[in-house]
C-alpha cells in the first residue's frame, strides 16, 4: 500500500486529487495539507511514501517545502504539480530533489501511475512536457550552472538507456524494449547519473535533448 499525502492551497484540487488516486486498491491518502509549512508538519508526522506538492502556495511554496523536505534522512518522494507557465518554478523544484513532475490537467490514470512509479524509485518524467523542460533549461539554468557532461562518456549501451529515459520510460518498458533485467537497467541508470554528474532522470532527459535535435536521433558518438 503507498501512503499519499496531498498539499495544495485549493481545496477542490486536493478532494479531485483524492478521489482519483483512492480509486486505485494500492494508494491511500493519508493527510492533506493547505499549504508548504503544514505539509512539512503531517508529512513528518504521517511518514508519507510520495507526496503531491504543489507549488504556488501561501506561508510556504511548494520549492521551500520540497526542499526542506528532501534534505531529511527518510524523505519521501515528492511529485510536483505545476502547468506549463511554471517551467521555473518546476526546474528549481527538481534540482532541489523532486522526484518528478505533474502537469494539473494529467489524465487521472497517469496520475496514478505517476504516484506508483515514484513510490518504486523511480523518477516521473512526461515526454510531452520534455521539450519544454529543455528550452527552460537553457534559458534559466545555462548562465548559473555549468553542463552536464557530454554523452560522449557513455558506453553504447548506456546511451541506449539514456535515450530511453529522455523518452519517459520507466524501468520495466526500458527493460523490454532492450531484452535486460529490470535489475540491469537500475545498474545502467545509476551509472549514466554518475557519468553525466545529474541528480535525477530529469536531467538525463536534459543531456540527451541537449545532444540531439527535438525529436531526431542522437548526433552523440557511441563509445565503448
Amino acid at each position: 500500500m503507498i501512503d499519499l499525502l496531498i498539499v495544495d492551497d485549493d481545496a477542490l484540487v486536493r478532494s479531485g486529487l483524492s478521489l482519483i488516486v483512492q480509486s486505485d486498491s494500492g494508494i491511500r491518502v493519508v493527510g492533506e495539507a493547505p499549504d508548504g509549512e503544514e505539509g512539512l508538519r503531517v508529512a513528518r508526522a504521517l511518514q508519507p511514501d510520495v507526496v503531491l506538492m504543489d507549488i504556488r502556495m501561501p506561508v510556504m511554496d511548494g520549492l521551500a517545502a520540497t526542499e526542506i523536505l528532501k534534505s531529511d534522512d527518510a524523505s519521501p518522494a515528492v511529485l510536483v504539480l505545476t502547468t506549463f507557465d511554471t517551467d521555473e518554478y518546476l526546474l528549481h523544484a527538481l534540482r532541489l530533489g523532486a522526484n518528478g513532475f505533474l502537469l494539473k490537467d494529467t489524465p487521472p490514470r497517469d496520475i496514478i501511475d505517476a504516484v506508483k512509479k515514484v513510490s518504486d524509485g523511480e523518477s516521473m518524467l512526461s515526454p510531452s512536457a520534455v521539450g519544454r523542460l529543455v528550452s527552460a533549461w537553457r534559458e534559466h539554468d545555462s548562465r548559473s550552472n555549468p553542463p552536464v557532461n557530454s554523452l560522449d562518456v557513455l558506453s553504447s549501451r548506456e546511451l541506449e538507456v539514456a535515450i530511453a529515459v529522455s523518452e519517459g520510460l520507466s524501468n520495466a518498458e526500458i527493460s523490454a524494449s532492450l531484452y535486460m533485467s529490470i535489475a540491469t537497467v537500475k545498474t545502467y541508470v545509476s551509472r549514466i547519473l554518475s557519468k553525466l554528474d545529474c541528480t535525477n532522470r530529469v536531467q538525463i532527459a536534459i543531456a540527451v535533448f541537449e545532444s540531439r535535435p527535438l525529436g531526431g536521433r542522437s548526433r552523440t558518438r557511441r563509445t565503448r
